[in-house]
């Protein structure tokens, strides 16, 4: 049995001296791995970069169990970053949270048009922004929507809007851009502040109720901004 499609490369591990263990988010079979035999050769092993989109043959024997995959190399997204580490980090970190967060062999076509606009964004001269609010979508589209247009304070503060959440405990602020959403650019700063309220709502939200912690390339890329 087989199918073809095509899909981005989410992950890969060494599986002996010639092959590779892969997995990939595709269009219309979600997130799926398998082995490529020859993986390792230098006839393909400069496209295998995680992050990079290919067309895949898939063959398999039975259901639910490992088969093998044949790729061709559709669109190179991650080598055009190659000189730029905090880019390539974020492509990893990207990846990774893909992989960690979506299920074996379930179609979800807004997280694969979401890795589209990833790599579209990456492009940005506001990159990072961008990322942060990625991020957020990325968790909206798995069933984890933060919602914050609908939980937020609002509240001006010597004629500026300024935006929080409120607990029993805690008063939170929340950065303008992740309710706002425009293309304005944003201090670095106020970036850093956006990027760990998403970081507690995951960990608080999806990760600790499942006993998972943070994915290391995650942390790797926010630990090279600080």
């Amino acid at each position: 049995m087989n199918w073809i499609d095509q899909g981005y490369l989410i992950s890969k591990n060494t599986y002996n001296e010639n092959s590779l263990i892969a997995e990939f988010f595709t269009k219309d079979h979600g997130k799926c791995s398998g082995i490529i035999f020859g993986g390792t050769s230098k006839k393909i092993k400069n496209y295998l970069q995680v992050g990079n989109k290919l067309h895949i043959n898939y063959n398999y024997k039975n259901e639910g169990k490992s088969g093998y995959f044949k790729v061709e190399i559709l669109k190179a997204n991650t080598p055009l970053f190659f000189e730029n580490k905090k880019k390539l980090l974020c492509i990893s970190s990207a990846m990774s949270l893909v992989k960690l967060l979506t299920v074996e062999d379930q179609k979800n076509i807004k997280v694969f048009e979401c890795i589209e606009f990833f790599f579209e964004n990456l492009s940005s001269d506001l990159w990072l922004k961008k990322y942060i609010l990625w991020e957020l979508n990325l968790l909206k589209y798995l069933g984890y929507d933060l919602n914050l247009e609908n939980i937020v304070t609002r509240e001006n503060i010597n004629n500026e809007l300024k935006y929080t959440v409120k607990s029993t405990s805690i008063v939170k602020q929340v950065p303008n851009f992740l309710v706002e959403k425009n293309d304005n650019d944003i201090n670095f700063d106020t970036l850093l502040l956006g990027l760990k309220l998403v970081t507690d709502y995951l960990d608080k939200s999806v990760l600790i109720p499942n006993n998972i912690t943070q994915p290391y390339p995650r942390v790797n890329f926010i630990n090279i901004l600080k």
